[in-house]
């Protein structure tokens, strides 16, 4: 069966699938879906497009994501071109009027944060995989969290307006469980230096007051060189950084090679919703990153 022919059959079925109860949310990450069911609670529907251990930057659309989007109230996706290879072919080819650009339910968390890294000089491949928008893997940040969690909240009232105030609510115990815990997580990674393989923790280093002095790509998106490698082992055995980091998607081989060949602690941090047993929302996530790098 071809993929067209498939892909008629799923839409068929999803004009005869009778809808669901609530507001019907359509989540690109885990941990946007995460936030959403944080906020919305039983009062909405969450699907999310992509897993947990899915590298965000390289996902293929799929009849079943153009399915979901055609029945959602509400799209809400990470921006700053993060899901730009499949989400925009996901938006047109779902024939749905509620989530296009510009719509009330298309809502791009981005733009809610503060973007850093954004290029001040025009872009070219020679760059690497940037970003020209600015740094997309914000989601570790509390105090971006804040923001999203305020920008959803407002946009379900609009759209939910019934249930405006019980959005509010869950809005307001999401704000203060968020303080209770940055005073937890305050001082506890104050003055760390480490290596990454990727650009991955720089939000999550400003709000908590570590470094990371090094990269294993030595341009984002780039795989290193053996050069590059040994030139990084010198360095890494001179400066004795606290840890080597990673991701469980990317740069595990490495990352474990550099830390054979200096005696620095190799870790694979938990970075999404769902990546480890027992991660099953953003607070829990968080806890569990930190206590990695602590």
């Amino acid at each position: 069966m071809s993929k067209k022919i498939l892909f008629t059959i799923i839409m068929l079925f999803a004009l005869a699938a009778p809808a669901r109860a609530g507001v019907n949310i359509v989540a690109t990450l885990p941990w946007i879906g995460g936030m959403a069911k944080e906020i919305g609670k039983d009062k909405v529907s969450v699907t999310v497009l992509v897993k947990p251990n899915q590298d965000a930057h390289f996902v293929e659309a799929k009849p079943s994501m153009v399915l979901a989007a055609s029945r959602a109230d509400i799209l809400v996706y990470n921006g700053l071109d993060l899901e730009v290879g499949y989400l925009p072919l996901i938006i047109n080819s779902s024939r749905n009027p509620r989530i296009q650009a510009g719509e009330n339910g298309n809502l791009d968390c981005s733009k809610y944060i503060n973007a850093i890294e954004r290029p001040h000089t025009d872009i070219d491949r020679s760059m690497g995989d940037v970003h020209p928008f600015g740094n997309p893997h914000y989601h570790l940040s509390p105090s971006n969290m804040a923001s999203v969690a305020q920008g959803l909240t407002d946009t379900l009232a609009r759209l939910d307006s019934g249930n405006a105030g019980f959005y509010r609510a869950n809005l307001a115990s999401f704000n203060r469980t968020l303080e209770a815990k940055k005073k937890e997580w305050e001082g506890k990674l104050s003055g760390k230096r480490f290596i990454s393989f990727h650009k991955y923790f720089e939000y999550l280093a400003n709000d908590l007051g570590f470094r990371i002095t090094g990269y294993i790509e030595p341009k984002p998106g780039i795989p290193p060189s053996s050069g590059h490698m040994a030139r990084l082992a010198e360095m890494i055995a001179k400066d004795r950084p606290d840890a080597i980091l990673t991701t469980s998607y990317n740069g595990k081989k490495e990352v474990v090679f550099l830390s054979t060949k200096t005696g620095v602690k190799a870790i694979v941090v938990p970075h999404e919703i769902g990546c480890q047993e027992g991660i099953g929302d953003w607070f829990t996530l968080m806890d569990m990153v930190v206590e990695s790098l602590k």
